[in-house]
């Protein structure tokens, strides 16, 4: 088969879509776009509407809509919708291939790959890094985790909904590289709220204040580069050399935002937490220790890694 003809064979399999919210809708559009055949499934059926004038095929039941593709995108809130909406059609999911991309824990993901197995399916977990209007573009990637093997095999009809960044066989990797992405995402959001509130007691408008803190907050990827050759080794090598930011210094800081905050009468649940991490790492004898001996305290009070 020549090059043309297999890009043609990729470009038209079909792929089936369940759960049609915003990035559902955006998956059934971009899949589309590309060529694919999109069979869709919501359990509002009214949401289908404008993937189905778009051209996309809309079943009658989750059953009909996973026998009518062998790959099964799902979009969904959580795993427990997967359960709810699939458990009617597990005669239909044996040689289908799951892609659930929906947010949950790590091991309610390893716990859904081998039900999936158990009705003879393969699982892949996803976790997609745009919201749903950088879908396809060039800006979005997903990260896949599950068999190599099916990964490959997929990976043609997954690459335009963004690029596709493999973890390994380990089902909960995807998943776990999600929620570690949303803990940077939220705690920014949650920290851009907290300092537009502080600065709004002073009469500071949040449209003179965000330009200044988002430029902040996009200056912190360049300043941790900036301060080593490959972020992230010197943690690998339990090194924390304390010759820049020390956790006296950064907890001193803390203690400052801390009493700010007090003082003006706002929330003190961010600050405090992040107060914590170095009062912690400085009663533990590592005031003069770069910044990230915070991560010692973090890892103790954590769950055992499974």
């Amino acid at each position: 088969m020549n090059e043309q003809q297999n890009h043609t064979t990729r470009q038209y399999s079909a792929v089936t879509v369940i759960g049609l919210g915003p990035m559902g809708q955006a998956m059934t559009r971009t899949l589309l776009a590309a060529g694919h055949p999109v069979t869709v499934w919501n359990r509002t059926a009214g949401r289908a509407d404008g993937v189905v004038a778009d051209g996309a095929r809309l079943a009658a039941t989750p059953g009909e809509a996973v026998e009518a593709s062998d790959l099964v995108i799902l979009s969904l809130t959580d795993y427990q919708a997967m359960y709810d909406i699939l458990d009617s059609a597990t005669a239909s999911l044996a040689g289908r291939t799951l892609v659930n991309l929906s947010s949950d824990t790590p091991d309610r993901t390893r716990k859904a790959a081998t039900w999936a197995a158990g009705h003879d399916a393969a699982f892949l977990t996803g976790g997609v890094m745009v919201p749903a209007p950088m879908i396809g573009t060039e800006a979005a990637h997903v990260y896949y985790s599950g068999p190599d093997k099916v990964m490959e095999n997929h990976r043609a009809a997954l690459a335009p909904l963004g690029t596709p960044k493999y973890l390994g066989e380990d089902p909960g990797l995807a998943q776990m590289m999600y929620q570690a992405q949303l803990v940077v995402f939220l705690t920014t959001l949650s920290a851009l709220m907290h300092a537009t509130a502080m600065l709004g007691t002073a009469g500071m408008k949040a449209k003179e204040t965000l330009p200044e803190l988002l430029s902040s907050a996009d200056s912190i990827g360049a300043i941790l580069r900036a301060g080593e050759k490959t972020p992230g080794a010197a943690l690998d090598a339990g090194e924390h050399p304390g010759d820049l930011s020390t956790v006296t210094m950064m907890g001193a800081t803390s203690d400052h935002i801390v009493e700010t905050s007090t003082s003006l009468g706002l929330d003190l649940a961010l600050p405090l937490a992040v107060q914590a991490h170095y009062r912690r790492a400085i009663e533990n004898g590592h005031g003069g220790d770069n910044w990230t001996r915070i991560i010692d305290s973090i890892r103790q009070a954590g769950p055992a890694v499974p």
